[in-house]
């Protein structure tokens, strides 16, 4: 097959969905790769690295897109400001599309998709389950953003992270609370501990409790609903009285609480409301609150998205695309998930996908003019 490997349009989009170690992965079985150039310059990839790699550097966007059997991509297709079309018209009729595709946000990509006839796998969608790790692509880019959010959390605020005894006198140590201990929370958890600070985290999935308390920070213990996750690992929305009663334990908190990370999301849904304008109030001046689930609405009531809201002297950052701040390891790890995932696809030179697999029916949302995922198809 001869796949494509387009420079990402998105803006702030520093990500390139292959890097040139992972090549020869595609190229030993008989695949051609193109690079359009310039596609790894932001992650600090050349188009001569690719060139010894053994990919070809393609001049001309319109002719990637023309002659490529697969299109392998970070963020979903949009409007491409030099082409001005949608990167979905662009896109090969008839051949196969990888990447994320936020397919329900973005309903008119997936009809376009269906009406083309092009096959489209949607790195969101992988199933969570032990033989598709190396796949999963939300769970490598979580690893990043919980980390960076710790980071920039240290830097806005107005103390240090860890316990110091100098001759000046003690400082006590920075308290952080982590809402959420998915896989961004577990490793803001760490990165935090790294840093010397005092960690508290909540999570209502019962099996997160051992994971918080093995990397050294305390899990606030309440009544734990009793079913917290879908059969896939993600988090269930959870009822109206069980989110006040975890409002209630975060409000007790807040007043000893230094910075505030939260992650907390439900799967294809808005980010649950866990901290009201109220609550921040009862947050010490100079305080942070880094709301990493503010792309889906938040779990602060004050978060906007891509900016900085300070109230009553508490900054509240809403980062976005958080993972494209660290180019260089974001492209690696999603190069390996999305490369594995295509050989998974075709395991051999003349084969195609077994839509009887688990991983490829999970994940397929578009297939022979349909759109072939339920989820998807009945939020259209």
């Amino acid at each position: 097959m001869k796949i494509g490997i387009p420079k990402e349009i998105g803006p702030g989009e520093t990500r390139v969905a292959v890097v040139p170690d992972v090549i020869s992965s595609l190229t030993r079985s008989s695949h051609e790769v193109f690079v359009e150039t310039g596609a790894g310059l932001a992650a600090s990839f050349s188009d001569a690295a690719y060139e010894r790699a053994g990919a070809t550097i393609i001049t001309d966007p319109q002719l990637l897109y023309d002659s490529t059997d697969a299109l392998l991509k970070v963020q979903p297709p949009q409007f491409h400001p030099v082409l001005k079309k949608d990167e979905a018209e662009l896109v090969r009729e008839g051949s196969t599309y990888i990447g994320f595709l936020a397919p329900i946000a973005n309903a008119d990509v997936v009809r376009i998709f269906a009406r083309r006839r092009i096959t489209g796998f949607s790195m969101e969608y992988i199933p969570r389950i032990t033989r598709a790790q190396s796949m999963d692509a939300l769970s490598s880019m979580s690893t990043i953003i919980g980390y960076k959010a710790v980071l920039l959390a240290a830097e806005r605020l107005d103390k240090m992270f860890p316990l110091l005894m100098t001759a000046a006198g003690t400082i006590p140590p920075a308290v952080v609370l982590v809402l959420g201990a998915g896989v961004a929370g577990l490793q803001a958890i760490a990165t935090a501990k790294r840093l010397g600070a005092k960690v508290e985290a909540f999570d209502p999935r019962p099996s997160v409790k051992e994971q918080v308390k093995s990397l050294g920070a305390s899990f606030i213990e309440m009544e734990l609903p009793e079913k917290a996750e879908t059969a896939n690992g993600y988090a269930l929305e959870q009822s109206a009285e069980f989110i006040q009663k975890e409002m209630d334990a975060i409000r007790a908190r807040l007043p000893k609480v230094d910075v505030v990370i939260s992650t907390a999301q439900v799967f294809g849904k808005r980010a649950p409301l866990l901290m009201t304008a109220e609550m921040v109030g009862l947050m010490r001046h100079g305080s942070v609150i880094i709301d990493l689930a503010a792309e889906t609405g938040g779990n602060c009531e004050l978060t906007k998205a891509g900016t900085t809201v300070v109230q009553n002297g508490v900054s509240i950052l809403g980062p976005v695309n958080l993972a494209a701040s660290v180019p260089v390891d974001a492209s690696r790890m999603y190069a390996k998930n999305i490369t594995t995932l295509f050989r998974h696809l075709f395991p051999k030179p003349d084969s195609g996908p077994d839509f009887d697999d688990e991983i490829v029916r999970g994940c397929c949302i578009t297939h022979q003019g349909e759109v072939v995922h339920e989820l998807v198809r009945k939020s259209l």
